[in-house]
């Protein structure tokens, strides 16, 4: 829908969302271990969901990069936490930090691999001030799986607002994903720290993607990087 068929403040929003995701971005470095993480002082959004669910893709959507986050077929294969630099204007100044967290589900791995993940995930959750939101991705043609709600069930623990993201919302046909979206709604309705609103999203098609931004640009001060509404 153009933006002049929005109300303003719609608009607005849709506005800041792309103006920030116009601005560079770029990998910085993964980190393994709690204690290579950066100082906590910027505004932090995380990514989270089972492997092979389209994360690489989605923020590559996102930042109009074809490879900023690199995806693959094979599941599992982001295996550390890693950061992206947004709207960097130089090592000081920067809007944000956008974390790609290592996909989980995937039972081919060892046992001992699953378990650092988990406990990097858990770590991670439970200790940072500065996250602002984790959005949770969700195969639209699945929906919530057992291991999906055990990442929801962590970050109601945590106390860590998370958003549910539908990823390849252009698979299913229209019946089946209002149906999968009304069930997952009811799941939610009762969690603590879930947000009422999901957003549906296609890497591909790029239904849902000025949203998402949109909904990102919301947990920012621009006006500190210069935005001008």
């Amino acid at each position: 829908m153009p933006d002049q068929e929005l109300n303003p403040a719609e608009a607005d929003r849709l506005a800041a969302g792309r103006w920030l995701f116009a601005q560079p971005c770029n990998f910085k470095f993964g980190v393994v271990d709690v204690n290579g993480l950066p100082n906590d002082d910027l505004t932090e959004i995380a990514f989270a969901g089972r492997s092979n669910v389209g994360k690489s893709s989605l923020i590559n959507a996102l930042t109009g990069h074809k490879a900023l986050a690199r995806t693959s077929s094979t599941p599992g294969r982001t295996q550390e936490l890693n950061f992206f630099a947004l709207a960097e204007r130089n090592e000081t100044t920067q809007a944000l930090w956008m974390v790609d967290m290592p996909g989980y589900g995937y039972a081919k791995e060892s046992k001992s691999k699953i378990a650092a993940w988990n406990k990097l995930l858990r770590n991670y959750l439970r200790g940072r001030m500065n996250l602002r939101r984790v959005f949770v991705l969700i195969d639209a043609r699945h929906g919530i799986k057992s291991n999906d709600m055990d990442i929801l069930n962590l970050l109601d623990e945590a106390a860590v607002s998370y958003q549910i993201v539908l990823t390849k919302a252009d698979k299913p046909k229209e019946a089946a994903l209002a149906a999968t979206i009304e069930t997952m709604q009811n799941a939610l309705v009762k969690r603590p720290a879930a947000h009422p609103e999901m957003i549906a999203t296609s890497a591909v098609k790029g239904h849902g993607i000025n949203l998402l931004q949109a909904e990102i640009a919301g947990l920012v001060d621009l006006s500190a990087i210069g935005y001008k509404a």
